[in-house]
């Protein structure tokens, strides 16, 4: 069965994708899976650069040391706030100047907003996909979620910015949400969904 490694070891988005991809003939692997150990500077203004960034560049990597028959399948995502004009955008894994520290994050985003009226803080979550095999074929993808930032955090389940991205149609806010509610409309959801029609080109 052909490899989809995912460039990513955030365990939480694993099991987002390979719930969605589950049906897929593919055995999805993290990078710590596969021993592969390579932190990819995300420099890119645009989610679909520092997508594509990454896969190639684990792509790259495991030719060099003899693997072939794969699928590199990277993705880029964050949240743009409007009342900020898009921040934090493609830092949103790094505002708070720690990359990763979901809560830092969520505590700067809530200060930012501090005394700003519900209606104004509208928001969408938004990731790209890129998929490249090991000829160099490449597929990418893109998922938008809207919803509005709350004034706390609510929910235990997701991870990063969930807490506090509110979906007015469920009343919730993803971290409130099951995986399987979540899966159906998130950002990456939808962007996974897209990558199932696709990915034949790539087998």
């Amino acid at each position: 069965m052909k490899k989809l490694i995912v460039a990513s070891n955030n365990k939480k988005k694993i099991e987002e994708i390979k719930s969605v991809l589950n049906e897929v003939d593919l055995e999805v692997r993290s990078l710590k899976e596969e021993g592969i150990d390579i932190d990819v500077v995300e420099d890119g203004l645009t989610f679909g650069a520092n997508s594509r960034k990454k896969a190639v560049e684990i792509k790259e990597y495991l030719l060099k040391n003899g693997k072939n028959d794969f699928i590199v399948l990277a993705d880029d995502s964050g949240l743009e706030v409007d009342y900020l004009n898009g921040e934090p955008g493609v830092f949103s894994a790094r505002y708070s100047g720690t990359h990763g520290d979901d809560d830092a994050n969520n505590k700067k985003l809530l200060e930012k907003l501090k005394n700003v009226k519900w209606e104004d803080r509208k928001a969408k979550f938004v990731c790209v996909i890129t998929l490249i095999n090991d000829l160099g074929k490449e597929i990418a993808v893109r998922g938008e979620v809207e919803g509005i930032i709350t004034e706390k955090e609510s929910g235990k389940a997701g991870f990063g910015y969930d807490p506090l991205f509110f979906i007015e149609e469920y009343n919730k806010t993803f971290s409130e949400m099951t995986g399987e509610e979540k899966n159906k409309i998130s950002h990456r959801g939808k962007a996974l969904e897209k990558i199932k029609s696709e990915i034949d080109k790539l087998i």
